[in-house]
């Protein structure tokens, strides 16, 4: 009798970022993913989020690899952290693994890796796992659906993907493959992306964004062109860079990972700019402005990034102009749209003319809609399903497409992060969950605690008051010495805030007072009883909640 196996759903389900989950096959594991998200507005100073690893590190010794199915963050951006933790297989395509080892290169961590490059269609065995890659279209090129064959059936996982007629490189979702396996194997648990199943209808083609930014660039002769996008949207930066030298115009790249990913995508021969149109930015001082266009990193908004930097004023290799026309050729992600906003303002404070997908057609998505999914399914035909990639409405609105389209409503699941599912000859079923926890990343800091987050949420929020209270050993014991000390910022100012810590000190003083008259506290006790004198004060007389952090000065013990 086969054995079960099991999958585990590390993140990626109910948010958009860390797309990680994990394939045990005969007590080996597999990753599909290990992703990372962007903060949103509420993660205050932290940079990225991670999935929480402890099952992995528990498990380290039965992890064989990861499949990274494309080259977005969200889906191999924590590959750099999990190699601090455990030496790893990274399996993908060219393209992918080379947009991977930048990153693991930026962190000196390839002695943790090793790359299994593979190619469309075809078929390896990695460890216990037997691997199938189909070619899928999504906004970076050379992604992969990946079909696990295993002892309870194909577990076919689609990765990120839209059903583009007329993708830019004319490489095609092949759905002739994935029907074929349908038909003789079958497709015993499908996971799919579930990003657009709320859009109805088709995602629009990609090559058709290519024609109304050369439209944008033909009717701007004479303009400086900054042009944002996702520095791993090689096809964007293709139709981008065509618009610009069709019109007489030199390009130049801004940004880190622009920089990286252009020099990556010429040197694979995906990417084709004539030699003599493309500059590095130092060297653009020589050309006319309005022969000029930039290509930039930073259409989410992100506080550092190139066109941030624009927009304040403070990017050192360009000042925006009057005449300057930006462009963001990028949707915000959900969470992002406060940020891209704050840009786009701060743009046209500076004069530039600024245009966006919410006011002309500069962006396609790169996941497929309500009308893409039903042929999918129509196509797969899957036993069981399990929506991904997704937040919880995405999910549920995809769960019933898949039972709109013939899938047995007992066999659809949806999971969140830290579910296990066990597929055996008895069925899908679920399993223990594992830990699950946003892991937050700060600078060279390292993992915040959750604790952190919240105590900065109290002090963006609510401010900070410390009490100060000296204590001394006298004659019948510990006494209070002179009044306790009230300091505040961001609580309450001017003539009101002076008299309501006056009302505080008293409270305290009162409190402590009794306190002390009642025995010999430690100093634990002391600082338990101001924080709750002070507290109650605070909230009944302003019903504000401010961060209140008790000083104990003086002999206790």
């Amino acid at each position: 009798m086969p054995k079960p196996i099991r999958i585990v759903f590390l993140g990626g389900l109910g948010e958009i970022g860390r797309n990680c989950a994990a394939v045990e096959v005969e007590d080996r594991i597999i990753l599909i993913d290990c992703g990372l998200m962007f903060p949103d507005a509420e993660m205050s100073g932290v940079d990225l989020v991670l999935p929480d690893f402890t099952w992995l590190r528990e498990n380290a010794d039965r992890v064989e690899g990861v499949i990274a199915t494309h080259g977005h963050e969200d889906h191999v951006g924590a590959l750099s952290y999990l190699l601090e933790e455990m030496p790893l297989k990274i399996i993908g395509s060219a393209l992918t693994l080379g947009m991977a080892r930048n990153r693991i290169t930026e962190r000196n961590l390839l002695g943790q890796a090793t790359f299994i490059e593979v190619a469309d269609n075809e078929r390896i065995q990695v460890g216990p796992f037997d691997l199938e890659f189909f070619p899928v279209t999504h906004s970076v090129p050379h992604g992969f659906a990946t079909a696990i064959h295993t002892p309870q059936g194909v577990v076919l996982h689609s990765g990120d993907l839209k059903l583009d007629t007329t993708p830019v490189d004319g490489r095609l979702t092949d759905l002739a493959g994935l029907g074929h396996l349908a038909r003789n194997d079958g497709i015993r648990l499908f996971l799919c992306d579930s990003t657009n199943a709320e859009q109805p209808g088709f995602t629009e083609s990609e090559s058709s964004i290519g024609q109304s930014i050369h439209e944008l660039f033909s009717a701007r002769k004479g303009r400086r062109m900054i042009v944002a996008c996702f520095a791993s949207h090689i096809h964007r930066v293709q139709q981008i860079a065509d618009a610009a030298v069709a019109t007489g115009r030199t390009v130049a790249t801004l940004g880190r990972s622009m920089n990286a990913n252009v020099a990556l995508a010429r040197e694979m021969g995906l990417l084709h700019i004539p030699d003599n149109k493309l500059k590095a930015i130092e060297d653009v001082d020589g050309i006319p402005e309005g022969d000029l266009c930039v290509i930039s990193t930073g259409s989410q908004g992100e506080p550092m990034s190139a066109l941030a930097r624009m927009a304040t004023g403070d990017n050192r290799f360009l000042e925006i102009k009057p005449e300057d026309c930006v462009l963001l050729s990028s949707h915000p992600i959900p969470g992002n749209e406060s940020s891209v906003s704050s840009v786009i303002d701060g743009l046209i404070r500076r004069g530039a003319e600024v245009i966006h997908s919410g006011i002309s057609r500069v962006h396609a998505s790169g996941h497929a809609q309500a009308g893409e999914l039903r042929v999918l399914h129509s196509i797969v035909q899957p036993e069981y399903f399990i929506p991904v990639h997704g937040e919880y409405r995405h999910m549920r609105c995809h769960a019933d497409i898949a039972i709109e389209m013939g899938t047995d409503e007992a066999n659809v699941h949806i999971c969140s992060d830290g579910d296990s599912m066990i597929l055996s000859d008895k069925g899908l079923r679920r399993g223990d969950t594992v830990p699950s926890e946003y892991i937050y990343m700060a600078g060279s800091v390292g993992a915040l605690d959750q604790s952190v987050l919240l105590d900065r949420r109290v002090l963006g929020e609510e401010g900070f008051v410390s009490v100060i209270v000296q204590i001394a050993k006298g004659d019948k014991g510990l006494e209070l010495v002179g009044d306790p000390e009230v300091i505040s910022r961001g609580w309450v100012e001017g003539s009101e805030g002076e008299e309501l810590r006056g009302q505080a000190r008293k409270a305290v003083r009162q409190a402590v007072v009794s306190l002390l008259a009642a025995g010999s506290p430690e100093q634990k006790d002391i600082e338990r009883v101001v924080r709750r004198a002070v507290g109650r004060f605070i909230n009944r007389e302003t019903r504000l909640r401010p961060m209140v952090v008790p000083v104990v000065v003086g002999t206790v013990d």
